[in-house]
């Protein structure tokens, strides 16, 4: 399979900047195909339904896993559920089109179950320091739940063994570029 249509799954701990990383190869890099998830909650101001998102309620949910439409999904925060359908991601692939997942890395084990061919790659902080100011910084939770995701944080870190390949997020345009030379995109040639 080359590298062209070959699924990049991408991973890491919280806060350390996956979001951030994947919205900047969505800038400089359009060609990339980049996986909606679906999910029961409701969209934010400024969401885009199959954009940002594929809202579905919870009976389409339900359908969806007793069809085998998703190649991965989850309970969130113990409220909403999330999933990577699987029909888009096998079309951007049957396609040829650099096809990208930014998911957990409980989701990115359900994937490696489903597709073990992909690339599974770990986007890791430049340290754990790092990582808490960055976590820290947000200023989005509450002490106690800074405490439950650094906790977290410490689990995922020691699951970068599981991946293929690690990127260092010291920069976010270079893990950016890494990550595009690892979809193989033609563009991201020198």
């Amino acid at each position: 399979m080359s590298s062209t249509n070959r699924l990049v799954v991408l991973a890491g701990p919280t806060a350390v900047g996956k979001g951030t990383v994947v919205a900047d190869v969505r800038g400089s890099h359009p060609e990339v195909w980049l996986s909606a998830s679906a999910t029961t909650r409701a969209p934010r101001p400024g969401e885009v339904d199959g954009e940002h998102y594929l809202f579905v309620d919870d009976a389409e949910f339900d359908r969806m896993i007793v069809a085998g439409d998703l190649l991965e999904w989850a309970v969130v925060h113990g409220r909403h559920r999330y999933g990577t359908p699987r029909g888009p991601v096998e079309a951007a692939l049957a396609s040829g089109r650099p096809a990208l997942l930014e998911i957990d890395l409980q989701g990115a084990r359900q994937v490696k179950a489903a597709m073990p061919e992909a690339l599974f790659v770990f986007l890791k902080p430049p340290s754990w320091d790092e990582l808490v100011r960055r976590l820290v910084g947000r200023g989005t939770e509450t002490e106690a739940e800074r405490e439950r995701r650094l906790e977290t944080a410490r689990q995922e870190l020691a699951a970068e063994s599981e991946f293929d390949v690690t990127i260092v997020n010291r920069e976010v345009h270079a893990a950016a570029e890494q990550l595009v030379e690892l979809l193989g995109s033609p563009t991201s040639q020198p």
